[in-house]
């Protein structure tokens, strides 16, 4: 391991003995003893180490010495050896170098009589010294460039050592004591930079601070340059606290120093004068927000004194908001923060509180992204601390604003009606004699709506409001009604401006800046405390988002899942998660599955939790509905993801309320169970199949051929019947087989089978009657869904075969491992030896695949001349889907037959072929949306099974972009976006300009 280098206090330290193992010089060379040309040798062989080797080549002690000896004794060196040594270490140590490059300049410090002017002394023509002109800058800017890089390679912290520091920070500021230095651009430019990353990455404030203060006094002409080091460090790192740190340390000067300094008070003058001209706004704005902040808090002085006071408040006030818009992103986002900053300090008018909240909606659509960040923000800070009280809701304040409008008519009979609002910030209504309307009106408002206005921000607003005009408190006084009045139409503006904002913070949570979306959920955290409209929903739309590759987003949604969501009390936990399965779609619904599932592993959701939701979904909570009942139980089979046991103590009470007479009345209850059944654990799936099998399966049975569920309903419902007897049937290709006939019998029963197919091939659209599509319609859908899953089946059944063939292989393995008897472990590898050599193994596998491809082949049986029962269908579902007067006839007809033939084509490849142009002929000219959007997707599907046979067809796929349908549209662009992302089409930029077309 090599040692540890530390950094010295200065050069010689680096011979001292060190009992901690760090890098020293124990027995460097002398090079003074050495001739010329050795010692141009021994420069060239150290140069060919430092570039032969890797980089950290240097903590080998052999170089190590070696280049300290060079260092050393740097000023004994000719040019031409000056040169080498320099470019070596500038090329291969581009973080290290400054170390040897300024302890290179320290070593020659004592040659100098003034300390002071070390750093230009040590450039002057010596003996054997060489120009430095062509190397300090870029020396220069390589030790900028070196410190605005991660330097934790080199120190093993994110912070650099201090002494490191420091010693960089000393020769800097030494280098700016020489003006002449300074005239060149790249020289300034890099000591620029080091000065204000030291003082702004690294915090190196303090020092840097009292160092630039002395030499402004000192020097006149390094003012400009100072100026342009702290907006550098402010426009690199977005960050003010360079200057801001002068600014503090040149108010702390007691005045009384510049009487007898005269030429340092004109220079700090000038400095100031440099430092607005190049940060003038944002510095402006941060003294704007104090001098405000300090304004509302004075309120001492005389009368007229106090007005001219309030007028300069308002005019600064006024600068705020329209600085709000200004050009500079840094000062759009530092006059929001100043605004929160007042805002946390109470220190905005209400007669201006809407103005500034409205600015702040705006800046949600910012192009910048720290804008947006200060006005999240910023709406965060006016809903916690809103002078309008704790629930804001648009109904609340109309009910309670319509009763006081009431009263105040009632006060002055004879004014006319208008709107008070209008006038909130003039001198003519209520204020404080000022032309300001103070706060008080605020804590009216918040008073009145904590005192008596409590029952309007329940969910029976409506109710409660219309019953009696005697619940609003009479005040008596006209004058404080009005106020009253006029708060009360702010608050109700307030709300529907925040109110407005919910669309664009759906948009933001889709931003790909992290930040964006971290702050959005915080502000719709905070609207939902207050009850703002719309602030439900939209914070259901961010459930997707735990989806987010971005730790930090999903960390965000979790944590507000949890806020909004689990409570303390499991039952009132049971209801939130219930609720939100029973309004959420689909998208949604596979997100909470996600959120749940990892609650559970996690302990969040609790055992008792659980426990609640079974008595939700039993009825076993007082006005329990079966709707909540289905809500519970789909929870529970998403936690069931996470923790298989959670359904196996209620096996009865799923089969006996979910496909019960509770199914009726919420017919979605009957696919939630379904699903439940599909979740099962193995050992549950056992004991369902022992105790209550064959009534089960007479369920689902009857659930998919009978009629007593809605057809809206049927489709969803039958699909996890069909998938939960594939689940968890021995041998569901047998229940299947009688599904599938039972299904056909109610089709072609009521006219023989052979005459109806020959009348669709004929081309007869009058063939069939209502009844007959409907029946037809379901047919299909379960001929296709037993299609589907029976090749999920024939597939979950290799994986099966193959985890057992590699669990006995590696028994096999460990067996033989642990055999004594060496000479049977030679037999045995000569057994496998000769099993390799014949190809046993990989046979076993090649037969495995044939045996597959043949399961499957054989659902649809494309190239047989013996048909199956699903393949009998597949010849006259292609003559159903080319009767196109039939299709057109009856719609949903050729949505289900579309489906199903796309799904044959799917599972069949020589099918597939043989109807690729049937379906793009229907892709392309079918008049229902629905028909054209389901074969849009299951292009890709077939792109992604197919792709040798669907890339002839590569144009026609893009083509769906042009459809006239948006829906279709859309899916063409989802379907095309997961292709190209993972390499199964290739792009082709014309047709993806049809987007923007």
């Amino acid at each position: 391991m090599a040692s540890q280098f530390v950094f010295p206090p200065n050069l010689h330290a680096l011979e001292d003995d060190y009992d901690d193992g760090r890098l020293s010089a124990q027995n460097p060379p002398t090079i003074s003893s050495l001739r010329p040309s050795e010692l141009e040798e021994f420069v060239k062989g150290v140069s060919f180490d430092l570039s032969d080797k890797e980089l950290f080549c240097i903590e080998e002690q052999d170089i190590f010495e070696r280049v300290y000896s060079l260092v050393k004794g740097f000023a004994s060196l000719t040019p031409a050896c000056k040169f080498n040594l320099v470019e070596s270490l500038r090329s291969n140590f581009s973080v290290l170098l400054p170390n040897v490059n300024l302890l290179s300049r320290s070593s020659q410090a004592p040659e100098d009589d003034d300390d002071e002017v070390a750093a230009s002394s040590r450039k002057k023509q010596l003996v054997n010294s060489w120009n430095w002109e062509p190397q300090r800058g870029r020396i220069l800017n390589l030790i900028a460039n070196s410190l605005e890089i991660n330097l934790s390679m080199l120190f093993g912290s994110s912070d650099p050592d201090e002494n490191y520091l420091s010693f960089i920070v000393k020769n800097a500021f030494s280098l700016f004591e020489n003006g002449t230095l300074l005239k060149d651009s790249e020289t300034k430019t890099a000591l620029c930079r080091i000065i204000g990353t030291c003082a702004t990455k690294y915090h190196y404030m303090a020092q840097s601070c009292a160092s630039i203060l002395h030499l402004i006094h000192k020097y006149d002409f390094v003012i400009t340059h100072f100026a342009d080091a702290a907006a550098g460090a402010e426009k690199k790192y977005a960050d003010g606290s360079l200057a801001t740190s002068l600014i503090r340390e040149i108010g702390r000067i007691n005045p009384k120093n510049y009487v007898k300094d005269t030429v340092g008070a004109e220079n700090i003058g000038r400095f100031l004068v440099e430092l607005a001209d190049r940060l003038p706004k944002n510095a402006l704005v941060g003294v704007l927000g104090k001098l405000v902040s300090k304004a509302f808090k004075d309120v001492e002085g005389e009368v007229s004194s106090k007005s001219i006071r309030l007028r300069t408040k308002q005019a600064m006030l006024e600068i705020l908001v329209e600085r709000c818009r200004d050009v500079s992103a840094y000062t759009r986002s530092r006059v929001l923060q100043v605004w929160g900053e007042l805002c946390e300090e109470h220190s905005i008018p209400i007669g201006l509180w809407n103005e500034v909240a409205a600015v702040a909606a705006g800046r949600l659509e910012d192009k910048s992204a720290i804008v947006r960040k200060s006005a999240l923000n910023l709406l965060i800070m006016m809903l916690q601390h809103n002078p309008f009280g704790p629930q804001i809701r648009i109904a609340s304040f109309e009910a309670t604003l319509e009763q006081y409008r009431k009263k105040l008519n009632e006060l002055e009979p004879n004014a006319a009606s208008e709107t008070v609002l209008d006038g909130i910030s003039s001198d003519n209504d209520t204020c404080n004699g000022d032309g300001e309307v103070d706060n008080v009106d605020a804590e009216v408002v918040s008073k009145e709506q904590q005192d008596s206005l409590t029952d309007s921000c329940l969910p029976d607003i409506e109710d409660g409001i219309n019953q009696k005009d005697s619940s609003v408190p009479d005040l008596g006084n006209l004058e404080q009604t009005r106020a009253l009045v006029a708060s009360l139409e702010a608050g109700l503006r307030f709300s529907k401006c925040v109110s407005a904002t919910m669309p664009t913070l759906v948009q933001l949570m889709a931003s790909s800046s992290a930040t964006d979306v971290e702050n959005t959920i915080l502000l719709l955290m905070r609207c939902k405390q207050f009850q703002i409209d719309g602030s439900e929903a939209c914070l259901r739309k961010m459930l997707p988002l735990v989806f987010s590759q971005d730790k930090s987003i999903y960390e965000a949604v979790e944590n507000a899942f949890i806020t909004i969501y689990i409570r303390k009390i499991p039952v009132e936990t049971a209801k939130n998660l219930l609720y939100l399965a029973i309004d959420s779609n689909i998208g949604d619904l596979a997100a909470l599955e996600f959120i749940v599932g990892a609650l559970v592993s996690k302990g969040d959701i609790t055992a008792s939790t659980i426990s609640a939701l079974w008595d939700f979904f039993c009825f076993n909570v007082s006005g329990t509905t079966a709707e909540q009942s289905r809500g519970a139980l789909s929870v529970l089979c998403m936690a069931a993801k996470s923790s298989t046991g959670v359904l196996g103590s209620h096996l009865q009470d799923i089969i006996d309320i979910g496909f019960g007479r509770w199914a009726k009345v919420e017919p979605l209850l009957a696919r939630t169970a379904c699903l439940a059944l599909q979740r099962l654990s193995e050992e549950d799936k056992k004991k369902l199949l022992s105790s209550n099998g064959s009534r089960v399966f007479g369920i689902l049975e009857s659930l998919v051929t009978g009629f007593w569920l809605p057809e809206n309903i049927w489709y969803a419902a039958a699909d996890k019947a069909i998938a939960a007897i594939f689940a968890i049937h021995p041998t569901p290709e047998t229940l299947a087989a009688d599904l599938v006939k039972k299904s056909l019998s109610s089709v072609f029963n009521c006219s023989g089978g052979d005459e109806l197919e020959n009348e669709i091939d004929g081309g007869n659209t009058n063939v069939l009657t209502s009844v007959q599509v409907t029946k037809l319609s379901r047919h299909l859908f379960v001929v296709s869904q037993v299609a589907m899953n029976q090749l999920v089946y024939i597939e979950s059944c290799m994986r099966k075969i193959q985890k057992e063939r590699a669990k006995k292989e590696k028994l096999e393995a460990d067996r033989q491992n642990g055999h004594n008897d060496v000479t049977t472990n030679v037999d045995n590898s000569k057994d496998n030896g000769i099993n390799a050599e014949l190809g046993l193994a990989a046979s076993e596998d090649a037969m495995l695949d044939t045996l597959s491809d043949r399961a499957e082949k054989e659902i649809v049986s494309g190239g047989s001349t013996q048909k199956n029962l699903i393949g009998h269908c597949a010849p006259f579902l292609s003559k159903l889907c080319r009767n196109f007067s039939l299709m057109q006839k009856y719609p949903e007809l050729q949505a289900s037959a579309m489906l199903a033939l796309c799904r044959f084509m799917i599972i069949d490849a020589d099918f597939c072929d043989a109807n690729l142009q049937l379906l793009f002929t229907v892709v392309e000219n079918a008049p229902s949306e629905i028909v054209r959007s389901n074969c849009t997707i299951a292009l890709g599907d077939l792109v992604v099974r197919l792709p040798n046979l669907l890339e002839p067809w590569t144009e026609n796929v893009y083509a769906r972009l042009r459809d006239a349908s948006v829906s279709v549209r859309k899916n063409a662009v989802l379907v095309l976006s997961h292709l190209i992302l993972n390499d199964m089409m290739k792009v082709w930029e014309a047709r993806l300009s049809l987007l923007i077309l």
